[in-house]
C-alpha cells in the first residue's frame, strides 16, 4: 500500500456532478460511510453505497486503505448525495497560487521556467505604493526582475503579457500538484491548466 494513501485527494462533485473541492480519501471515506455520498467508478459512472463499495477488492495497482478485516479501495471521486449549491471559495494569495495563475510564466518575457528560476514581481513597486494583492503581482523571471528593478513597467520600458487580476476559484487551487488522470472526465481541460479569465 503506498504511504500516505488517507491524505491523497479525491474529487468532490456535487450531486449535479459538477466538481466543487477536493478532499482527502480519508474524508471521502467518512462521507460515504456516512451516506452523505457516494463513490463513482470514473470509468462506468457507476455510484457506490459504503455497503456496495466494501464488497469491491483492489487490483494489483489501485491505491487501498487496509481495515482490521479487508482493503478498501481508495475512491478517486465521489459524488454527494444532497448539496447541490456551488461554495464561495476564494484563491488564497499565495506564491503558489500566483505562479498556479500565471502557468509558471515570466509575465515580461513569456518565458515558461521551473519555480527557482521565477520570482514574483510587484508591478508598482512597493517603494511606489504598491501592494501584495492579486492586481498588483506577477510572475517574472530573474532576468526580467532584475531589469525591471525598482520601477513600475512603463518606467523600464516594459509591457506586461496581461494585466493581474484576482483568480475565480477551482476545485484544483486546493489540489498540490497531484493529476490523477480520472478527474479528466469531470474536469475540463481549462480546470487542469487553471485557465483564466482574461
Amino acid at each position: 500500500m503506498p504511504s500516505g494513501v488517507l491524505s491523497h485527494p479525491t474529487l468532490v462533485l456535487n450531486r449535479n456532478w459538477q466538481p466543487i473541492r477536493i478532499a482527502t480519501v480519508a474524508r471521502a471515506l467518512v462521507m460515504v460511510f456516512n451516506g452523505t455520498a457516494r463513490v463513482v467508478d470514473p470509468e462506468t459512472f457507476q455510484t457506490f453505497t459504503w455497503a456496495d463499495w466494501s464488497r469491491i477488492r483492489p487490483r494489483e495497482n489501485d491505491r487501498f486503505v487496509q481495515a482490521v478485516t479487508l482493503r478498501l479501495k481508495a475512491p478517486e471521486v465521489v459524488v454527494l448525495n444532497d448539496y447541490d449549491r456551488v461554495p464561495a471559495n476564494v484563491v488564497t494569495f499565495s506564491r503558489r497560487n500566483l505562479f498556479k495563475r500565471d502557468h509558471y510564466v515570466c509575465q515580461y518575457c513569456g518565458r515558461q521556467a521551473p519555480p527557482d528560476e521565477l520570482t514574483i514581481d510587484h508591478v508598482i513597486p512597493r517603494s511606489q505604493g504598491g501592494q501584495s494583492t492579486w492586481e498588483n503581482c506577477v510572475v517574472a523571471c530573474l532576468e526580467c526582475n532584475k531589469r525591471k528593478g525598482n520601477r513600475t513597467p512603463e518606467q523600464a520600458g516594459m509591457k506586461l503579457r496581461r494585466r493581474p487580476t484576482r483568480p475565480k476559484w477551482q476545485p484544483l487551487y486546493s489540489c498540490r500538484e497531484i493529476r490523477i488522470e480520472s478527474w479528466s472526465k469531470f474536469i475540463s481541460e481549462a480546470y487542469w491548466n487553471v485557465e483564466l479569465e482574461r
